[in-house]
């Protein structure tokens, strides 16, 4: 297990991950403070709470996206 120091917001926080998954966590660490500080203002709990509704809105988007898209890949395949 690998120890990182994330800082999300000016605030740290130690946390564990597999090895060699460091870059990766530190890399979405990066998103989440990104979100949080785009929201002026509230609580250090409440920015928290409405970067993880972002992010969660993001990704339901995104398997939106790719659900759509897939037909379509399905059918490439067969043309193949």
């Amino acid at each position: 297990m690998a120890d990182v120091k994330l800082n999300i917001a000016g605030r740290f926080y130690d946390v564990h991950c597999a090895d060699g998954q460091e870059a990766q966590l530190l890399g979405l660490a990066s998103v989440v403070d990104q979100k949080v500080r785009a929201m002026p203002g509230g609580t250090e709990v409440r920015q928290l709470l409405f970067a993880a509704l972002m992010l969660a809105d993001e990704a339901q988007e995104a398997r939106a996206k790719a659900d759509k898209t897939e037909p379509q890949s399905d059918s490439l395949r067969a043309a193949i």
